[in-house]
């Protein structure tokens, strides 16, 4: 694939950003693209491997081996149709997605992958600005209809689909815009919301109908939806927060990571301070802000907690610090544990591992933060005697993961069964519930976890749901 020379003849080179300086003044996406000759260049190097483990790496299987080539010859909206073909919104994959595909890339043996995602996102802008992504209308017309609770990737996926397949889908979706955690969950500055709109606009043209400020459970029964659909998807997302359990977690001052993100998502979007924050205003402004959990929602927190003029940001994680560099001779090709430093940690932050939090300090309101470094020892975690210190805080914010969906509502009126994570029981041949007429997909079903985890599942759930209204199904699964 690509050029049979491109890998030896080229090094990687990669998309960049603007400067720290200038994207902290704003919201806005701050990617610098390839220019296309660069991203040529980059295609070529995909190499003729024999086995090409990128696709054991991503997901959603994309046949990336094919679109690295067709951009390497310039045939640009043939790449798109490889692309589409595996991926509905590779916009959003191309700017959110980890790249599991690049850790498997062969090249990557000599930390040198293919820019996968890159090149992923170089093709689907392309072809947006060139007009070649379209409705696609389903000529005929089943007479089935569906009903999605949930308009993330694995909803918004699975919509999708199963409009193209001529059913009639109403996707519900609890918030007052479609987007589920795309929406409101990540910052604007990884993804700017008018990516979602687009799609919106483009799958209603296809017949979808959505309808927001609707939560199933509380403003429509599921026996409602039981009573006038064929068949119902639920695919909310795992939104049930890991809580922090030590004296002084219940101040004003300390607030979940999903409420600070959203807040200022829906400032962004033009909402006025009371719509944003009916719970009250939640900002960073002038604070020392202590965000307790190291992953991605750790690191939206750190961006946005800058971006809102935050005197101090520091970013604790219980675990150890992971290596800089990974053994990939016990790791290749799968995804590797190793220290990953985002774009918004390079903007400015403080983070610091094996820290285990104790007490928040504080009457009425969060003064400071308690810790202890802690050692690990086959899996078991020790407090490191006289290792205690004490942080200054104004605003703690916890992004330690979430332990599955909400139950109350949606859940305890479908009466699905969980599985032992508390997450909706379902495999992933049929994605079928214990209730033969409800199905589940993404978060809701496998727990907390990535944006192309959540589209694969969305898919894949469509074609189930297609094959039980009709006997069989022309899907790709």
């Amino acid at each position: 694939m690509g050029k049979e020379t491109g890998f030896l003849e080229l090094d990687r080179h990669d998309r960049t950003y603007t400067d720290p300086k200038e994207r902290l003044k704003h919201y806005k996406e701050f990617i610098v693209p390839l220019p296309e000759p660069d991203l040529k260049a980059q295609a070529s190097r995909c190499m003729n491997c024999g086995i090409p483990y990128c696709h054991n790496g991503c997901p959603v299987n994309n046949i990336i081996p094919d679109w690295n080539h067709l951009t390497y010859e310039g045939n640009w909206q043939a790449a798109l149709e490889v692309l589409h073909s595996t991926n509905n919104f590779p916009e959003f994959t191309g700017r959110i997605c980890p790249a599991p595909c690049e850790a498997s890339c062969t090249l990557n043996i000599i930390d040198q992958p293919v820019t996968i995602k890159s090149i992923e996102c170089a093709i689907v802008d392309r072809g947006w600005q060139e007009g070649w992504i379209t409705p696609q209308v389903s000529k005929q017309r089943t007479g089935k209809t569906v009903a999605v609770v949930g308009s993330g990737p694995a909803g918004l996926a699975a919509a999708q689909q199963l409009a193209r397949a001529g059913h009639s889908v109403t996707v519900f979706e609890k918030n007052d815009r479609v987007g589920g955690l795309l929406r409101y969950g990540i910052p604007d500055f990884k993804m700017e919301k008018h990516l979602i709109n687009r799609r919106a606009a483009q799958m209603e043209a296809e017949g979808v109908q959505f309808r927001a400020s609707t939560e199933v459970g509380v403003t429509v029964s599921v026996a409602s939806l039981k009573e006038n659909f064929d068949a119902i998807v639920l695919s909310g997302g795992a939104e049930d927060a890991r809580k922090l359990d030590i004296p002084g977690s219940e101040l004003p001052g300390v607030r979940p990571a999903m409420e600070f993100l959203t807040q200022q998502n829906k400032r962004n979007a033009g909402d006025d301070e009371i719509r944003a924050a009916p719970r009250g205003s939640l900002t960073a402004t002038g604070k020392h802000v202590i965000v307790i959990g190291g992953g991605d929602t750790g690191s939206d927190c750190v961006g946005t907690s800058n971006r809102q003029g935050a005197a101090s940001v520091t970013q604790l994680e219980i675990m150890p610090k992971p290596p800089e560099k990974e053994d990939k001779a016990l790791s290749w090709p799968n995804w590797p544990l190793k220290l990953r430093t985002s774009s918004s940690h390079e903007e400015g932050a403080v983070r610091d591992w094996a820290v285990l939090t104790k007490r928040v300090v504080g009457d009425n309101e969060v003064k400071g933060l308690e810790c202890v470094r802690v050692e690990w020892e086959g899996g078991r975690m020790k407090e490191i005697e006289g290792s205690e210190f004490t942080l200054p805080a104004d605003l703690i914010l916890l992004a330690m993961g979430f332990v599955g969906p909400r139950k109350q509502g949606l859940l305890d009126q479908a009466g699905v069964e969980l599985d032992a994570r508390g997450n909706v029981a379902a495999n992933v041949v049929d994605y079928r519930t214990s209730d033969p007429k409800i199905f589940a997909c993404g978060d809701m079903r496998r727990g907390q976890s990535l944006v192309v985890w959540a589209i694969r599942e969305g898919r894949q759930a469509a074609r189930a749901v297609d094959e039980a209204l009709m006997g069989s199904s022309e899907l790709p699964r």
